[in-house]
């Protein structure tokens, strides 16, 4: 890293992903910066109120203030008012947890959930808002990725890494190219993705892409998850319909918000007219 905007942008986003909060040299090590340097950077990002420190000497932590932005666009943007009912029917459907990532900068965010399943194991969807999908081990990145040709879905599944960054993916996670485009394929002649033990281990996972109203283009994907003794293959085709039309819906009403419509300017090489057959 070199410019202070740079380095300044990583400390949030590293930041981001352990909201327990780190120390300076802790910081340092994972962004490659002289401590020297971290600390001025966490004293000015303090200074401003995105970061705090929990005690003298102690680990930084951010503050609210960056959360509050994010929630704040998603209200204007659209995003959540469009989103959450039909979530939360397809939730109250399907007894599982449904989430909704949309495409910025090339990049699948997960920007809303519902939790369906009211008793049980189940899966904390709070953690996950505004998290980058990664999409070589996701149901969702691999929906979003089939609408892609080939080439460009391993170019991107190349920048990001085969490997989650901040975890140990599951022991059916695609790991090589060729695995990919197999699992590609599948979700093309299936119509949706699936995805056992992949992202996170025991859990099981489906998606679809969503595309914005009688254009084709693709905006984001919708999933369902749950524990893979609950949502067995079965199930999945059981819920493949209601899912399709859930993502249907959504790309239908998108067209609403100028965050959906402005996607298809920020993903060159997405396929706008081929649509999953099932």
């Amino acid at each position: 890293m070199t410019s202070i905007l740079e380095r300044s942008l990583g400390i949030l986003e590293l930041l981001s992903e352990n909201a327990e909060g780190l120390s300076v040299s802790a910081i340092a090590n994972r962004l490659g910066l002289p401590p020297s340097a971290a600390h001025r950077l966490l004293n000015e990002l303090a200074r401003f109120g995105y970061v705090r420190q929990d005690r003298a000497q102690g680990d930084y932590s951010l503050t609210i203030k960056l959360a509050a932005m994010g929630l704040s666009f998603l209200g204007q943007s659209g995003v959540t008012d469009i989103a959450q009912p039909i979530l939360d029917s397809l939730a109250a459907a399907s007894g599982e947890l449904i989430r909704l990532s949309v495409i910025d900068d090339r990049k699948l965010v997960w920007v809303a959930v519902a939790q369906g399943a009211t008793t049980g194991l189940r899966y904390d969807p709070g953690k996950e808002q505004g998290v980058v999908l990664h999409l070589a081990s996701t149901a969702g990145g691999q929906a979003f990725l089939s609408t892609l040709d080939d080439d460009e879905a391993l170019m991107m599944v190349a920048e990001q890494g085969f490997v989650p960054r901040l975890q140990t993916p599951g022991p059916n996670a695609p790991k090589t190219a060729t695995e990919l485009l197999a699992r590609l394929a599948d979700t093309r002649r299936r119509g949706y993705s699936v995805a056992v033990d992949s992202y996170i281990v025991g859990m099981a996972a489906m998606a679809v892409p969503v595309r914005l109203g009688q254009q084709g283009t693709v905006v984001g994907a919708l999933s369902i998850a749950g524990p893979a003794a609950r949502l067995t293959p079965e199930r999945m085709k059981e819920l493949a319909e209601p899912l399709k039309a859930a993502a249907a819906e959504l790309g239908q009403a998108s067209s609403a918000s100028r965050f959906f419509r402005s996607a298809r300017s920020l993903s060159p090489g997405i396929l706008e007219t081929e649509s999953l057959s099932g």
